[in-house]
């Protein structure tokens, strides 16, 4: 409204400014010793004349900016910046909603798939998130290909034509100028170069104001984007939040809860299938690193204590045995992740469960509520009538012993255990639910413990 005023304000001014114009020069004296009257008359009637042609065009402007005044704002644009915040120029943002005001079901949610030179694989997944996507215009697909690989590249256009979608090509194909002893980890250093290329292109040339991370060699559940369409709710009221994930680590099959609408917090990025906001990469890619960026977020300084929203089953799952990591956990772990087959209505409850002021105290409540056991009672089945148990944990060593024995993943990245959240880790064993937490006076997260 105060746009308005002011735009009125100026176009009444320069309006005036001209009829005092106008006013002063046709009531002005002549001086017959330096004009005849004739030629006076004719260029006082040409400015005249361009005076009213110049208040026409201004009432013109002035009527087409109060049409634009009352257009409705919350029309549905596939490359524009929803409304429902702005970033603000550091890259945070001014004001998040709370909960219940958020509006999101007219924003759009891009999917940014990252290929490379598999051409089977972009295939299997593109087929996959096609079938289950909902609605095209909310969900646009952008394949972001790097490698040059005409074999992949050719298959990416084939659905460009049948199924429009985006494929974009990383322009700079050269080598990277890794240091002698990490040259082995060259693939790493592209990788990081690649997702900094691709995310600038989803918010600063396609101006989307946030996007949902796939790789190539994933498979998705039939739910996966009703659970990002509804978490991106969450995601948008809660500053302590900094992205929605797929992936449960520790999600094998038989070490979940059968409770496909269960939902957590994670102090852990877990990536592989996960959402982020535009005031967030405003944040994070101008300082984005060289190689390995997942580690890289996991860093204190980049986190800054926040947490994201993950499932306890995963809605992604990974067929990539083959890649820049050599299938490195595949084998042991990755390939025994399960993936949700239940459709879950997401969008329709209510998560405000997820906020952190909502989600800490009852979370910290029940776990310091529940039996504390050893952790050879729950390796020996002797406690196994308790529905629910807590094993305690003190140092590094302690958890890793314990993460051993019991089946989980048993590392840690600047000192946070995979999963975990205020340092607990839940997880089924034996269809019993088991909890590692610290000590109750846990004072936070130890970076030293890697």
């Amino acid at each position: 409204m105060r746009r308005k005023h002011i735009i009125f304000f100026v176009v009444v001014m320069f309006l005036t400014w001209n009829m005092l114009m106008y006013v002063t020069l046709v009531t002005k004296p002549q001086n017959p010793e330096h004009h005849h009257h004739g030629d006076v008359k004719v260029r006082l009637n040409d400015l005249q004349d361009q005076i009213v042609l110049q208040i026409k065009e201004n009432e013109k402007i002035l009527q087409d900016l109060q049409k634009k005044q009352k257009q409705p704002s919350n029309e549905v644009v596939s490359q524009a910046v929803p409304k429902l915040v702005r970033p603000n120029d550091t890259g945070g943002l001014e004001n998040k909603l709370s909960y219940n005001k958020v509006k999101a079901d007219n924003v759009i949610l891009p999917i940014l798939m990252i290929a490379c030179n598999r051409a089977d694989a972009i295939q299997r997944s593109l087929d996959l998130v096609l079938k289950y996507r909902p609605d095209d215009e909310r969900f646009p697909i952008i394949v972001s290909q790097d490698c040059g690989h005409e074999q992949t590249a050719e298959m990416i256009q084939k659905y460009v034509t049948d199924k429009g979608i985006i494929h974009i090509k990383q322009p700079d194909l050269g080598k990277v100028n890794v240091p002698w002893p990490q040259r082995k980890f060259e693939g790493y250093y592209k990788i990081s170069r690649h997702y900094k290329w691709a995310l600038n292109q989803v918010f600063h040339t396609y101006n989307h104001s946030a996007v949902i991370v796939v790789e190539d060699d994933l498979d998705i559940s039939p739910d996966f984007f009703e659970y990002f369409a509804a978490t991106f709710r969450v995601l948008m009221s809660d500053n302590s939040l900094w992205c929605v994930s797929a992936w449960n680590d520790n999600g094998k099959r038989g070490m979940v809860k059968d409770d496909p609408e269960l939902l957590h917090r994670t102090d852990f990025f877990p990536g592989l299938g996960w959402m982020l906001e535009r005031s967030m990469w405003l944040e994070l890619g101008p300082k984005w690193p060289e190689a390995f960026w997942d580690d890289w977020m996991r860093h204190p300084d980049q986190r800054k204590n926040r947490s994201c929203i993950r499932p306890e089953i995963s809605r992604t799952s990974t067929f990539g045995k083959k890649g820049v990591s050599k299938g490195l956990f595949f084998e042991k772990h990755l390939k025994f992740i399960q993936l949700n087959e239940k459709y879950v209505p997401f969008t329709q409850k209510d998560l405000s469960y997820l906020i952190k002021e909502n989600y800490d105290p009852p979370f910290h409540k029940f776990i310091y509520g529940i039996p504390e056991i050893s952790l050879n009672d729950v390796a020996s089945d002797k406690v196994k009538h308790l529905p629910e148990v807590r094993v305690t944990y003190r140092t590094k060593n302690d958890f890793k012993a314990i993460a051993k024995k019991l089946g989980i993943m048993d590392d840690f990245k600047a000192g946070v255990e995979r999963t975990a959240y205020r340092g607990v880790v839940s997880f089924t064993y034996k269809d019993q639910r088991v909890h590692v937490a610290p000590p109750r006076e846990w004072k936070g997260y130890d970076p030293t413990w890697t």
